[in-house]
C-alpha cells in the first residue's frame, strides 16, 4: 500500500507529538484542588505580602484557591517542614526566603535538606541589600567604612535574628 506524502507527515507530526501529551493533559488538570502556599514570615510582612499577591494571580489563572498559611517561627523552617513532607502534587508550596538559605548551611538540627527536599519552581522576587549609617556616622562610603575603627563599626551593626540576611552579611563587614 502506497501512503500519499501528505497522509505521512500528518501521521509522523502525530507521532512527534505522542509523547508530549500525558503532559500536556496532565499540566490541564493542575491543580485540582485549593493549593497551600507556606511562608515563614508574619502576615504583612514581605514575603506574606509577595505571597498574597501572587496566590491571587495564580487562583485567577488556573482556576483553583492558592490559600496563604504563615508560619513565622524558626526563621521560615516551620513553613518549610509541611511542604518537605508533602507529597509530590504540587499542591503545598513554600515561599521561600533567605532565612532558609542561610539556615541549611548552618543549622545541623533540620529535619530536611532543602538540596535533596526542595525544588525550585520560579523566583517571585530580588530584594537588594543596601548599607545604611546614620548621617552623623564619619564613613560615608563602604571602603570608608571598613576603614573606621572595629569598635565604632560594631555598634552601627543591627541585627535581631541569628540567621538573618542582614545579621549574615554584617559580620564580614566587622572585620
Amino acid at each position: 500500500m502506497k501512503l500519499p506524502r501528505r497522509e505521512f507527515l500528518h501521521l509522523a507530526a502525530g507521532t512527534a507529538v505522542l509523547p508530549a501529551l500525558p503532559r500536556i493533559a496532565q499540566a490541564d488538570t493542575y491543580p485540582s484542588r485549593p493549593v497551600r502556599m507556606f511562608v515563614g514570615s508574619t502576615p504583612g510582612a514581605a514575603p506574606d505580602v509577595v505571597a498574597r499577591l501572587f496566590s491571587q494571580w495564580l487562583a485567577e489563572r488556573l482556576g483553583q484557591p492558592f490559600v496563604v498559611e504563615n508560619r513565622p517561627a524558626g526563621g521560615g523552617n516551620l513553613a518549610a517542614e509541611p511542604v518537605v513532607r508533602a507529597a509530590p502534587d504540587g499542591h503545598m508550596l513554600l515561599v521561600f526566603s533567605a532565612s532558609n538559605a542561610i539556615d541549611a548551611t548552618l543549622l545541623d538540627t533540620l529535619n530536611f535538606d532543602l538540596k535533596r527536599d526542595i525544588a525550585p519552581v520560579a523566583g517571585l522576587i530580588g530584594l537588594p541589600m543596601v548599607l545604611l549609617v546614620n548621617p552623623a556616622f564619619p564613613a560615608k562610603t563602604l571602603p570608608e567604612f571598613v576603614a573606621t575603627p572595629k569598635p565604632i563599626r560594631a555598634r552601627s551593626i543591627s541585627a535581631r535574628r541569628r540567621s538573618a540576611v542582614r545579621n549574615m552579611s554584617a559580620p564580614r563587614s566587622s572585620k
